[in-house]
């Protein structure tokens, strides 16, 4: 069955994550390093992992399968949940592929080196209400584009 991961310490979007997940009838887990409120619903879970550099990451990568989706916006992460067949959005909304995850990997590594040599001092810019529409539907869309795979193949 589908299944939705969030890394769930800085995604900004849990409720939109639900409303979808309940309408599509999806289970839901957030994984994260300390306890958080999660609804009390059947379909979604809360994986608190240790604390520990990447804790959060390594459960996500050693639990997700093929054609699960993954939320985050830690670009590492994206590129491991890719290896292994899923499909994985960023925060903004951004769907992570094969063919961008090089590219993002390049400008993470390039950013990286700039704020360590004082180059950029801010953080990525406040998300605004068009994000959560663009999140919304690319969300959708990944769910339909799974859902029709498997139909054509049940077939």
């Amino acid at each position: 069955m589908l299944h939705i991961f969030v890394d769930a310490d800085a995604c900004p979007f849990k409720q939109e994550v639900y409303r979808v997940a309940n309408r599509y009838h999806l289970e839901v887990t957030l994984v994260a390093n300390s306890w958080m409120r999660v609804p009390k619903e059947r379909w979604i879970g809360l994986q608190v992992v240790k604390n520990g550099f990447d804790a959060a990451d390594d459960w996500i990568a050693d639990n997700v399968q093929p054609d699960d989706i993954v939320i985050t916006a830690d670009i590492p992460l994206a590129s491991r949940c890719l290896k292994k067949g899923a499909r994985v959005i960023g925060p903004s909304g951004k769907p992570f592929t094969d063919d961008n995850i090089g590219i993002a990997m390049a400008s993470r590594n390039l950013l990286s080196e700039l704020r360590s040599a004082g180059e950029i001092t801010g953080g990525p810019a406040p998300l605004k209400k068009r994000n959560r529409s663009y999140f919304l539907q690319q969300l959708d869309n990944v769910i339909q584009s799974i859902r029709r795979k498997h139909s054509l193949h049940s077939e």
